[in-house]
């Protein structure tokens, strides 16, 4: 009976195990698409804003340019308009009887046409210029709307960062079992996201059963010889470059170190759950493997 408890027991803790990896696994996936949606989405918006502001001030150049062949063309026109002017005025001041009154009147339908040409140009350029205060005030407009935009963005980017900063800030540094300084070690799954996400090291995890038969983790072998879930400690066998190494009696978090041929960085066990028999916890190894001197 107690036998089966036991086994019930573990069926659960594995069950919740799983499901706890898992978690943690969709909230680092979770958490890797989110930043790298981030980081693109503010690349987006200042190719945007650059865009824009290009475009805009490319539209108000061409505006001003239209608007100054306009003033050099109604200037023009005006210009020909008074002198035509003139001259009626002068050949009306030379003539004599009937053909004077048509002269006087041919000369004011000309400056009644100077007077309406004269309003025409400055509504049209009171026109312009309006035009052209309201592209640039919508083109600011855009602009703040994408600076926000892009500001808030880089907020939430450096509001994760932060998250992850604070929690590997968290993280110990201890000796190990051979009195080498590790690196920061882990004690729950948050806290080995937060190291893998450092990119300094490897990292396998494992959930190794009390066996005489090795178990394979990364590029080594491990025998679980003993569990004792009441004091936090067990007992291992590691199996690397032919060779057997056996640490006995080590407790839960702490750096478990061994050397391998082919790095000048030890590898650490770290276990971070004991049951009866079980062992759950990871491997990390160095990124950069070469033989030791």
């Amino acid at each position: 009976m107690e036998n089966n408890d036991l086994s019930a027991t573990h069926e659960e803790h594995q069950r919740n195990a799983r499901s706890m990896k898992l978690g943690l696994a969709g909230m680092m996936a979770v958490l890797a698409i989110a930043n790298g949606y981030l980081f693109w989405r503010v690349h987006q918006l200042d190719t945007r804003a650059a865009e824009w502001q290009a475009a805009t001030s490319q539209q108000i150049a061409e505006m001003r340019e239209n608007a100054s062949l306009n003033d050099a063309a109604h200037a023009k026109n005006l210009a020909a308009l008074q002198a035509e002017l003139a001259a009626a005025r002068q050949e009306a001041a030379q003539t004599a009887g009937h053909a004077k009154v048509e002269a006087l009147k041919h000369a004011d339908q000309l400056a009644q046409r100077l007077a309406d040409e004269q309003q025409q140009q400055e509504q049209q350029v009171a026109s312009e210029l309006n035009a052209v205060k309201q592209d640039a005030s919508t083109a600011n407009s855009k602009l703040a709307d994408v600076s926000s935009d892009v500001a808030a963005t880089k907020t939430d980017v450096a509001s994760t960062k932060s998250k992850l900063d604070d929690t590997v800030a968290d993280l110990k540094r201890v000796r190990g079992d051979m009195g080498v300084m590790s690196d920061r070690i882990a004690t729950n799954g948050t806290e080995l996201s937060a190291l893998r996400a450092l990119g300094e090291r490897n990292y396998f995890e494992f959930d190794l059963s009390k066996s005489k038969t090795p178990q394979k983790v990364g590029g080594i072998q491990v025998v679980v010889k003993k569990t004792d879930p009441k004091r936090s400690r067990f007992t291992i066998e590691i199996l690397a470059d032919d060779r057997t190494v056996e640490k006995r009696d080590r407790t839960i978090n702490e750096p478990v170190q061994f050397y391998v041929n082919k790095a000048r960085q030890p590898f650490e066990i770290v276990v971070n759950e004991i049951t009866k028999d079980h062992l759950v916890g990871y491997l990390a190894t160095p990124k950069v493997e070469m033989a030791r001197r």
